[in-house]
């Protein structure tokens, strides 16, 4: 959760999962559901905020090159 005045609320980043067992969110059969967004998206966000510059972030977040986006615009 991420809170203060440069935050912009009221939405949710990512998709909620098809809470369905083997659905097309499950992994397998079992109900470990796959998020749509990563931690490391989240962190190279607030990274960016806190000033970290964006040739920076394969440093900082190893696995932020395996996504497209690195930065959710939520700060």
């Amino acid at each position: 959760m991420v809170i203060g005045g440069a935050v912009k609320g009221g939405q949710i980043y990512g998709t909620y999962p098809s809470l369905v067992l083997g659905g097309p969110d499950d992994s397998g059969s079992n109900g470990r559901w796959v998020p749509s967004t990563a931690s490391s998206q989240y962190a190279a966000t607030l990274a960016q905020w806190f000033g970290v510059p964006v040739a920076d972030l394969p440093t900082v977040l190893p696995s932020i090159g395996s996504f497209a986006t690195n930065n959710l615009g939520f700060v």
